[in-house]
Formats: structure tokens, sequence, C-alpha cells
């Protein structure tokens, strides 16, 4: 008898036959040779054609780590000489890690990491279309199911997760009208038979996106039996992830004094700090305590660190509204008309950081502020030529933060500038050059 290549598998009378393509290549990849990790992280590369950046979201760890990973796993297979052959693995044997690479695609498409809209429509789809498949191969295994029901009660709410104008729409502002009864029944159908195994994760999750996906209304969510839930998950699974969805759980249920001290916390967990969700959850829960400018500042930290652009549209508007509720706001505020041109104009600053000074939003690089809002008016700082041509160019102004007392490098663009998207593009441009060109401010120390 012919011997067996490495990476091939004898297949058993018992083993079921794999006829989807994307799902073999999946469970080959996830090669008992290699670590659970590796396996997942490699498989995402391959088959799901995730970046490296996307899968270092999805683990919570630097993109450099990632990259190892999956050059070690690769180096692994090649001195090993593993050869993927014809014939199928036994997706039994390497179920754990084929379920954690359909769950992170799916988390990928559900909520990517970054691109301009809430969803990716060609992953979770998919993502659920394997899973079910996973079901129909292992009909007595109760995790799949419990995958399959994870997915189809998040996959329901999909056609209403974002506005008519892509913007995200959370859980309480959502049409629950229009949410796919199909799949909750599916998702209901699958959790019954995933309640024959044991109470692990994927079951745990489970049972959480059916609560969400079952409550008629946001107000009759039963926030007390998904604490209790989360309280069991924690148990099993100790993340920083998981303590975080428990504290929002905690805020619904307890109230927000409850979870501030949580999630002050979690704000210094490695894995969560560089996120912007803690920074996000706790603005909102500052919000819901009445702390307004604790909300300000953690709205301006999420905004720092978010990538997504229909989250970051989502956070800019939340600190808006929250801004309007400030017991100290700036002397006269800017028209909401205004801040929405300064934040399509920031977008021409790049990666500079937008943050609030004495209320107003500006753009600022290395410390350094050059261009901002002041009641009605745009500010830029500009170089000395450039601010000679513009002055010289537009009928405009140096700014006067007091009457009398000028700021000469910043010049104050006229009202018709602000909306010439080829003009005033320029101007923000220079201002931005200007500013790449000013030594680094370093940050003041506290105390």
């Amino acid at each position: 008898m012919r011997p067996l290549l490495a990476g091939q598998q004898r297949q058993g009378d018992d083993a079921p036959e794999i006829t989807d393509d994307r799902l073999r290549l999946i469970a080959m990849c996830c090669h008992p040779l290699l670590s659970a990790d590796a396996q997942v992280a490699l498989t995402l590369r391959l088959v799901a054609g995730l970046t490296t950046d996307e899968i270092a979201r999805g683990f919570h760890l630097p993109a450099t780590a990632i990259a190892q990973r999956i050059v070690r796993a690769k180096r692994a297979l090649k001195e090993h000489r593993v050869v993927f052959g014809a014939g199928d693995p036994d997706v039994r044997d390497r179920l754990r890690s084929i379920l954690d690479v359909i769950y992170l695609v799916f988390n990928e498409g559900y909520l990517p990491a970054a691109g301009e809209t809430v969803t990716r429509g060609d992953l979770a789809p998919e993502a659920r279309r394997l899973a079910c498949l996973l079901t129909e191969l292992l009909p007595g295994e109760p995790e799949p199911q419990a995958l399959r029901a994870l997915l189809s009660f998040q996959l329901s709410r999909w056609p209403t997760r974002a506005g008519p104008d892509g913007a995200l729409l959370t859980l309480d502002a959502q049409d629950r009208a229009q949410w796919d009864r199909q799949l909750i029944a599916d998702g209901a159908r699958a959790l019954e038979l995933a309640r024959r195994g044991e109470r692990g994760p994927l079951l745990l999750q489970a049972e959480l996106a059916g609560c969400h996906a079952t409550a008629p209304t946001f107000a009759a969510t039963d926030w007390g039996a998904i604490l209790a839930l989360y309280d069991e998950l924690l148990a099993i699974q100790d993340t920083p992830v998981v303590a975080l969805n428990r504290a929002v759980a905690v805020a619904m249920a307890a109230g927000p004094a409850a979870a501030l001290p949580l999630l002050d916390r979690l704000a210094e967990e490695p894995a969560l700090r560089g996120s912007h969700r803690v920074w996000a959850v706790r603005a909102e829960v500052h919000l819901r305590a009445g702390e307004t400018r604790a909300a300000l500042a953690d709205y301006e930290r999420a905004l720092d660190l978010v990538t997504n652009e229909a989250e970051r549209r989502y956070l800019t508007t939340a600190r808006h509204l929250a801004q309007e509720e400030d017991p100290m706001p700036a002397v006269r505020k800017s028209p909401p008309g205004l801040i929405a041109r300064f934040d399509e104009l920031a977008q021409l600053a790049g990666d500079a950081d937008r943050k609030l000074m004495f209320g107003y939003p500006v753009c600022v690089l290395r410390g350094n502020m050059f261009m901002g809002l002041h009641e009605d008016s745009l500010i830029l700082r500009l170089a000395e030529a450039d601010r000679a041509e513009f002055l010289g160019r537009y009928d405009a102004g140096l700014f006067e933060p007091m009457p009398g007392r000028p700021m000469k490098e910043y010049i104050v663009v006229p009202p018709s500038l602000v909306y010439d998207d080829a003009a005033i593009g320029e101007w923000v441009r220079r201002s931005r050059t200007w500013a790449e060109q000013l030594p680094a401010k370093k940050p003041k120390k506290k105390g």
C-alpha cells in the first residue's frame, strides 16, 4: 500500500466528505502540526484573504506579532514537508480552529476594523454559509450549532445596522420590524440543538445574541439575564473584550455608577487601551452619569484611535451632541453646519489629531494646532509667505481671540471661501504642511 504524504490524512469510513472547496481549504490549513493560534492566523491569511492588519485586530495583537506567527507557520509546514493532497482531512480533528476561523471572518464582515462602511458584505454572509455547512457535516456536534445560532442572530440585524446615509445605527436606533425573522428562527432552532452540549463560550455568546434578537424592543431587553450570561462567560473566558462587554451590561442593568470603575480599569488593559471601543463605551457611560466633560475627553480619545470611517462619523456626531450638553461650553458655539464642514475639511489633514480646545474642534500635528474653529470662523495657521499671499488675495484678517490681541500666524478664513472646495482644500494642505515643519511640542507634564 502506498504511504500517505505528509499532510495527508487517511480517510476513515465515518469521516465526513467535504464537498465545499472553501471549507476544505480551511480544514487543510488548520493542520494539527501548528498551534491553534497559528492555524487560525494562517487560514485567515491564505484562505479568507484577510490582511495581516485585519487579522491582528481580530486577535487584539500588534500586526508584527501576527506577521511573525504566519511566517513561522509556513516555515513549520515547509520543514515537515507538508503537502496538501486530494484527501479530505477529518473536520472533527480540527473543529475548534475551523470554528475560530469562521467566527473571525464573520466579525470582520459584520463590523470591519477599517474602511468606509459599517459592514463588509462579502464576508459575514459567507461565514454563516460555512457555519451552516459544518452543521450539516457534523449534525451531532453542538458547537457548530452554537456558531450557526450566533451568526444567524447577528446577521438578522444586517439591513438595519446603517441608515440610508451609511451612518452606524446602534441597537436602540434600529428598526426591529426589519430584522430577518427567518434568520432569528434559524438561530433559535440551532440554539436548541447547541444546548445539548457543554455551556462553552460559543453557546454562551449565542445565548447573548438570542437575548437581543428576541427582545421586542430595546427597552424590553432583559439586561439582568444578559449580565448573568456575561458572568458565566467571564468565568470560563476571562478576557478584556468579554469584560468590556460585561461592563456595558452592568451599566444597563445596575446603572452607570456601577460600570465606571470597571471601565477605568479596562482602559488600562494593554489589549484595549489602543482600541477606540473602550473609550467610546466609557464616553457613553460618562454621559449617562451626567459627567459631560469626562465624556468629551473619552470621545476625543476614541476618535484618535478609530479606523473605521462609519464609526468615526458616529463618534463625531455623538461628541457634538455631548458638547451641546457641556456645563462649561465655549463662549459661543460654532453652528452645526460649520462643524460639519470642519469635519469634511479635517479629512484633508490626513493623520492629524482632532481634539477640542476651549470647546472648539481643532486639528493638531505633533502638538501644534494648525486648523480650528472659533465661534463662526474657520482659523488656519500659515507660514509667513503663505499668510502674506492669503491676506493679499482675500478680504481677510488675522485671528484675534481677544479684541486687539491678534495671533500673527493665524488667519480667519472668509465665510465664502470655507465652502469653496478647490480653494479651501489648497489652503488646508498648506496649513498642514507648515505644521509639519514646526518643532514638535512636548506634552505638558501633569502635576
